[in-house]
């Protein structure tokens, strides 16, 4: 069976693969976006909790993926916890150092002048200093979302959803039937996918960011 006939074969299988794969990553970047622009927003002010949070960060994303799940897998077992756990701990490393960077950019005199307005310090921080690191952030989130679709792909180890488990199919059975096919259209799929929430990604950036700033 040619490539092609095989996707023509497993077409409605291959749709739902990528609709699973693609809702775990989507799901995951927005759970670890709140989290870590959360976290951001109560340390960037604090340089040696910004330092510390930055060298987790640098070290945590030095861990590889398959030994994290692994480890995942003994406190809550195998398939969708361990895989969204994973994927929202790599990306909130990514998108926290993003928006602490981000949020310590922002030029202090808007904020003073905010402040001197009369404007709260929270007030301050949703309507002046987040709207002008949202550029910043949005590139940790870009970056964040094409590494966790990778990683989605890996999670199909621990019983993952999506089109990691093509991969690891065709890859098991090298040399058999359609062996090759289904790792290649698992692989396909994925970079497909990323491609495309990159582009979503950034018209949701560039809609998102104010007028002003835009570049």
């Amino acid at each position: 069976m040619s490539f092609w006939e095989y996707l023509a074969d497993r077409r409605e299988l291959l749709v739902f693969l990528s609709y699973q794969h693609l809702s775990l990553v989507v799901q995951s970047l927005i759970a670890a976006t709140v989290i870590a622009v959360g976290v951001a927003a109560l340390i960037y002010r604090n340089r040696r909790v910004v330092g510390l949070a930055t060298a987790t960060s640098a070290v945590g994303l030095t861990l590889p993926s398959l030994a994290l799940l692994a480890l995942l897998v003994v406190v809550v077992g195998f398939g969708v916890w361990p895989s969204v756990i994973a994927l929202v701990f790599y990306a909130f490393l990514v998108i926290m150092r993003n928006a602490v960077v981000g949020l310590a950019g922002v030029d202090h005199t808007l904020v003073d002048a905010a402040q001197g307005m009369g404007m709260s310090r929270s007030t301050v921080l949703r309507r002046v200093e987040i709207p002008m690191a949202w550029p910043v952030i949005m590139a940790g989130v870009r970056v964040a979302g094409q590494m966790i679709m990778g990683v989605g792909a890996i999670a199909a180890y621990v019983g993952g959803p999506g089109l990691g488990g093509e991969i690891f199919s065709g890859l098991s059975r090298l040399g058999g039937a359609n062996a090759l096919n289904s790792a290649i259209a698992g692989t396909l799929g994925i970079a497909v996918l990323a491609l495309l929430l990159d582009l979503a990604l950034l018209g949701v950036s560039r809609y998102t960011t104010p007028r002003g700033i835009r570049v």
